[in-house]
């Protein structure tokens, strides 16, 4: 029990600067939006189109070698050796990389339709560069439990980014030079990025360049397919926001209407990540309770019986932010970008879905299958480029919305059904039924019954929480202490 509650213990404090890290640039938005910051959704469509090009990098840059370090940390006798080989190679293949990009900016300006900022290639570049080469020597001090120096060293640069940006955009930043505001917001992420550089000095100071090219190709040869599957999950999560502008264009859009679209899109899609943090916080928990548990004789009642808490807080969590949406979003600032709020529904319950999928997905880690972790994202990825593809040029981000939800439901689908083949949990599908079936009902009935769609109204806000607190009296009910020791 102290082993499992020691292991909570150092996972929460892992977890904790990448779960306030989220929360802060979350609550970042309302100024980004703001009338005095990009009032103009095309200018926030410019940072979330160029961040999403980050998502895609920062799993190719690492070589995904921060999982290979872990692995072979705890089998190889000369761990030394170990984090050398691994950290030469990322050092070594960002460096080729920066330099190909920095000749290579103008042109890749060019092709994205920033021909006159080829700075911002330059500077995404240097971003996720240095997060890469920083990431194996964070990764080390998790290998050597330093906890509070690992901290330490997340939290500061999280400060140095908000503080940052709020400098920037708030006192320095000139609303009629928009694009002034995202070289700004870029640089405020290089310099918190180089923070974590700084706080692991001591490791590029004390770096014997003694290259174990043997152990190099081994560690690749095993992070390989942990980059593919990566690259996957990316697809589903973020390909949109890059395929977007392109498709629309072709389909005979201007640039500027195509723009505002992604940035419509991305601030709305920042009210569904509500749930994405949520999640964020319960995986970190939850992953190595249920390694611990794992050779507990009752595991399955236990992985059932958090399935069931689990369904229960995240559909919650759906309708308490659809059925408030005229309060959320004020989250937005500016009423430019509320002409995307119906599509905020919709992803909401993407992520119900993504969430699943995430607690079930502990059926091959504990089986050791996780090739079928890696089919489930190919087999994603393929179907978010296809409808995107397909619908973007006719429906516009509404596409990008359904696909985002078709894909993760079918992924949860699919996780469901091989996981009862490979390793069966018994989950308890009829309350599961029973509480999305709950939430889903009480969303529609408060659509149907909607008073005023448009307006705020103390009427429609009692009627809406009314029903919110029913779907919390039911799920009381089914899961009151009393009941807690009953065999479901």
């Amino acid at each position: 029990m102290s082993s499992v509650k020691s292991l909570l213990g150092q996972t929460a404090i892992y977890g904790l600067p990448t779960i306030v890290g989220r929360l802060l640039n979350y609550f970042l938005v309302p100024l980004y939006t703001s009338e005095s910051v990009f009032k103009n959704p095309a200018d926030y469509g410019v940072i979330s189109e160029l961040y999403a090009w980050v998502a895609f990098l920062i799993i190719l840059l690492p070589l995904g070698m921060e999982t290979a370090f872990f692995r072979f940390f705890n089998e190889k006798e000369d761990k030394d050796a170990v984090f050398r080989s691994s950290f030469i190679t990322v050092i070594g293949f960002n460096i080729i990389f920066f330099i190909v990009l920095l000749f290579a900016s103008q042109s890749i300006a060019d092709a994205m339709m920033y021909s006159e900022h080829p700075e911002f290639i330059v500077l995404l570049g240097a971003i996720v560069c240095v997060d890469a080469i920083a990431a194996l020597p964070m990764a080390k001090l998790r290998s050597e439990n330093k906890a509070l120096r690992f901290s330490t060293i997340h939290f500061t640069a999280i400060a140095v980014n908000v503080g940052l940006n709020l400098f920037l955009m708030l006192v320095v930043f000139n609303p009629e030079k928009p694009m002034e505001g995202v070289l700004f917001i870029l640089l405020a992420n290089l310099l918190a990025s180089c923070v974590k550089l700084v706080g692991t000095y001591k490791d590029f100071l004390n770096l014997k360049w003694k290259y174990n090219k043997e152990l190099a190709l081994e560690m690749l040869r095993y992070s390989f397919p942990l980059i593919i599957a990566g690259f996957a999950g990316i697809v589903n999560e973020t390909l949109d926001r890059i395929m977007m502008k392109p498709l629309l264009i072709q389909a005979g859009n201007t640039p500027e209407y195509s723009l505002e679209q992604v940035g419509i899109y991305s601030a709305c899609y920042k009210l569904a990540m509500i749930v994405a943090i949520f999640l964020q916080a319960y995986r970190y928990a939850a992953e190595p309770f249920f390694f611990a548990q794992s050779k507990n004789e009752d595991r399955n009642k236990v992985y059932i019986k958090i399935m069931n808490y689990f369904v229960a807080a995240v559909c919650l969590v759906f309708i308490g932010v659809s059925l408030n949406i005229d309060i959320f979003k004020y989250f937005i600032r500016s009423e430019e970008y509320w002409s995307g709020l119906y599509v905020v529904p919709i992803l909401l319950l993407a992520n119900v879905f993504l969430g699943i999928y995430y607690n079930q997905s502990i059926w091959y880690k504990l089986s050791g299958q996780t090739k079928f972790g890696a089919y489930i994202a190919i087999g994603g990825g393929a179907i978010t480029i296809l409808v995107n593809m397909i619908f973007i040029p006719l429906y516009g981000f509404e596409a990008s919305a359904w696909a985002t939800l078709i894909v993760y439901g079918l992924q949860m689908v699919a996780s469901y059904l091989l996981g009862q083949k490979y390793y069966p949990i018994k989950y308890n599908l009829r309350k599961f039924g029973l509480y999305f079936g709950l939430a889903l009902g009480l969303f529609f009935i408060a659509q149907i019954v909607d008073m005023d769609p448009n307006e705020f109204t103390w009427a429609k806000f009692f009627f809406h929480n009314s029903l919110i607190l029913l779907y919390v009296f039911v799920v009381w009910f089914m899961e009151k202490p009393s009941k807690l020791t009953v065999n479901r």
